[in-house]
């Protein structure tokens, strides 16, 4: 009866902490990773910001958690694409399906890594080691030819997902100023044309590289 109780007990509090990843993950559909609070995070999801802490040390190891849940969905995503098909295509398209996967990504140095615990960091980081070893066998089955090279052009492709998405999110006053001078305009990125190109530039040097 004892171990019955204690499994129910396990059991809820796992559906009451994706209760939580689920509301920040709404969250994110209608705002930066950087502007949710715990305060309005405890608001949608109707527990106290106490009782939000009692399963999450902080906003950040909520985010954290919620960016390892959205990289395995988008590798998964990327896994399933036909091995013949051009990887920068298959990437990008793949990416755009997946804006929260970007979002939290471009954030995660900057922000996400930030106020958690060395315990917290450091059980995100073995998931995002996994992660990056996830994709370099999607892009081995496409480019076979790399060989050991891919676990070297994984961690780059990951580092330029975030820093394009970063760069194509212009806050109002720089969309002002593109706007106001056409020439500022051309330093504007589009996020899949510009992966793109950065993504071939990478492919196209390790492949140099593994010949």
């Amino acid at each position: 009866m004892t171990t019955f109780q204690r499994a129910r007990s396990e059991e809820t509090r796992e559906i009451r902490r994706q209760a939580i990843l689920d509301t920040a993950a709404r969250m994110l559909a209608e705002m930066p990773a950087g502007e949710i609070t715990l305060n309005e995070l405890s608001r949608r999801s109707h527990l106290a910001k106490s009782a939000i802490l009692k399963y999450f040390e902080s906003r950040e190891a909520i985010l954290l958690e919620l960016l390892d849940r959205a990289w395995k969905q988008w590798t998964a995503d990327l896994a399933a694409q036909a091995p013949g098909r051009n990887l920068t295509d298959a990437l990008t398209e793949s990416l755009e399906r997946h804006p929260q996967f970007c979002e939290l990504l471009s954030a995660q140095a900057g922000v996400l890594e930030h106020n958690v615990s060395a315990e917290v960091a450091g059980r995100y980081k073995l998931a995002a080691y996994a992660n990056v070893a996830a994709l370099a066998d999607v892009i081995r089955t496409h480019l076979p030819e790399l060989g050991d090279l891919a676990a070297q052009l994984a961690p780059q492709i990951v580092l330029v997902i975030g820093a394009v998405w970063t760069h194509s999110r212009p806050s109002p006053g720089m969309l002002a100023a593109y706007e106001a001078d056409p020439h500022l305009a051309t330093m504007r990125l589009d996020f899949a044309p510009s992966l793109r190109a950065v993504v071939d530039t990478l492919i196209a040097g390790t492949l140099t590289r593994a010949s």
